[in-house]
């Protein structure tokens, strides 16, 4: 019975987080005054036009889940993934709404989100043809966008906050994400679409920063996503 409600509650799961913008329409990131120190174009946050790629994640989510419920729901390949992912999805319904309210808890539901998204992944079918495409890679970049994303929001709360300045917020977050990202790519190199993720991010970061930004944030998101897409073309031309 599980193998046939599992990659049914994917697919719903898929939905919902795809239609979770319709709770919150016109949100366009965190507000600069949901913070005590207003946070008015920071250097962490990447430039509009990268979040754009939702698009993208909501509609891979969407016929990988369903082709997952169509043609792999005895696949025992596929099964591991389902409930990590399914708990992230589940979350990430819920985030927009809250995200309107509450910088700090849509922080730490994000890295909720992370969490079992980098579980599933890990966890994501091998091989190649639709086991890659369908099954691994869109939950692969909705992880690697969410690496950077959480890794963002954490540098909004240190700047937003008091702890650090904007500048050095946004550099320790960077650093943390290009971490995690390491991590996960070594663990699953087959996951091309992780490091795509993060990659995407860093460059709109670059973008953010290029015409009067942050120089050293500039930097370090140029030499990361530098990184990453080395890491990637190797983990490509692993046997």
């Amino acid at each position: 019975m599980s193998a046939i409600v599992m990659p049914v509650l994917v697919l719903l799961a898929a939905l919902a987080f795809a239609l979770s913008p319709l709770l919150a329409p016109g949100f366009g990131g965190f507000d600069a005054n949901q913070f005590p120190i207003p946070q008015v174009d920071p250097p962490v946050q990447p430039a509009g036009y990268a979040f754009g790629i939702w698009g993208l994640i909501y509609l891979w989510l969407i016929i990988g889940a369903a082709y997952g419920a169509w043609k792999k729901s005895t696949d025992t390949r596929w099964a591991p993934m389902r409930l990590p992912l399914i708990l992230s999805l589940v979350v990430g319904a819920t985030w927009l709404p809250i995200a309107q309210t509450s910088a700090v808890w849509a922080t730490i539901l994000i890295w909720v989100m992370l969490a079992f998204a980098a579980f599933a992944i890990l966890r994501a079918p091998q091989g190649g043809g639709t086991n890659a495409w369908l099954g691994r890679a869109p939950v692969a970049l909705y992880a690697g966008w969410l690496t950077a994303a959480s890794s963002v929001s954490l540098g909004l709360m240190a700047a937003g906050y008091g702890v650090m300045g904007q500048i050095p917020a946004a550099i320790l977050s960077l650093l943390l994400a290009l971490v995690l990202a390491v991590l996960i790519a070594r663990k699953r190199p087959d996951a091309f679409g992780y490091l795509v993720g993060v990659i995407w991010a860093l460059i709109a970061v670059c973008v953010q920063n290029w015409q009067g930004g942050a120089t050293a944030v500039l930097i370090t998101a140029a030499m990361g996503a530098a990184l990453l897409a080395a890491l990637a073309i190797g983990n490509i031309k692993r046997p």
